[in-house]
């Protein structure tokens, strides 16, 4: 099945949206903002971001529903007048015209509790909070999930440079792919695309691993014994949200791990759909610590699941198999 119409259109809300969170970055975050630890610009972000994607899914898709991270009820409380009036006006200027009741329910357009039938959209519009508020890497992350399965994803990484072994080419990269047709890198500013590949490295030894720079989201210490036990001797690369899955789809590395950091935690879909979806069409892999397919049927959630392990494919075994030692699973 082609899923071209529904292609476009991720790109271009992915787009809207990553333009909308540069212009929150550039104005709202400041050296005062991270000093006093003020979250008031990821959060203007992180709704006006919702907002724009919802919109434009809605406006060609309206009977498709939405898995997002966030929903409106905060924002129209009394006390967050100020906050919501900075929400509409950012998301008025990529879409001019659009008024605070517009905005507020295409917010909350993301209420679905997904599952495994039919189709549904999941959205995280700000993956990497604190590297968003460090003017540091973050991604606005769609997926499309069809009977449970993930069929499209768009990560768009406003930060994330073109090139990582040159920095000076620029910044501001959007990953897409469809189920069966490859996965892509393109410019925020040129749609011209360009196939991406995960390394073909098969010796552990010479392979590299990301990891998430908070340590509340991937055990650290876990992650350095895996290391070991392959023989793995490049320092981890640290690299907030999604961008890490976009990482290994183009080669910059060959391994990320989230390991699990507390009993009980289930991992959330909009953190993983459209990354796996980039991973697999760049002829990587994904599953969790026991190796077993991360299930996107079962609603918000990844609660079959046990953290993440992605590589390029031809190490995902041993990867496995390294993990499984270290944690006793």
């Amino acid at each position: 099945m082609s899923y071209r119409q529904e292609r476009a259109l991720a790109i271009e809300a992915v787009l809207a949206a990553s333009r909308l969170c540069r212009t929150v970055q550039a104005n709202l975050v400041s050296d005062e903002t991270m000093a006093k630890k003020d979250r008031s610009p990821v959060t203007v972000a992180d709704f006006g971001a919702q907002a724009v994607v919802s919109h434009h899914l809605l406006r060609v898709f309206p009977n498709d529903p939405m898995v997002g991270e966030e929903d409106s009820a905060e924002l129209r409380e009394a006390r967050n007048a100020e906050l919501r009036a900075k929400v509409v006006a950012h998301v008025g200027t990529i879409i001019p015209g659009l008024d605070e009741s517009a905005v507020l329910a295409a917010i909350d357009h993301g209420t679905y509790t997904g599952g495994a039938t039919g189709r549904h959209w999941t959205l995280d519009p700000i993956d990497g909070t604190k590297g968003f508020l460090r003017g540091d890497q973050y991604a606005v992350a769609l997926a499309l999930i069809e009977e449970g399965e993930v069929v499209l994803g768009v990560l768009g990484c406003p930060n994330l440079p073109l090139d990582a072994a040159n920095p000076a080419a620029g910044s501001g990269c959007i990953f897409v792919a469809e189920r069966g047709g490859g996965a892509f890198m393109r410019s925020l500013d040129d749609p011209t695309e360009h196939p991406i590949h995960v390394t073909k490295i098969d010796d552990p030894t010479q392979a590299s691993f990301c990891e998430s720079v908070e340590k509340a989201h991937s055990a650290h210490s876990d992650a350095a014994r895996v290391a070991e036990l392959l023989g793995i001797a490049v320092p981890p690369f640290r690299i907030d949200s999604q961008c890490k899955y976009a990482a290994v789809a183009r080669g910059d590395a060959s391994i990320y791990l989230r390991l699990p950091t507390r009993k009980g935690y289930e991992e959330k879909i909009w953190d993983h759909a459209a990354g796996v979806m980039v991973i697999q069409e760049a002829g990587g892999r994904v599953t969790d610590v026991r190796g077993d397919r991360l299930n996107f049927s079962l609603g918000r959630t990844l609660r079959d699941n046990l953290g993440v392990i992605v590589s390029n494919g031809l190490l995902h075994d041993r990867v496995v198999a390294a993990v499984r030692e270290v944690l006793g699973v």
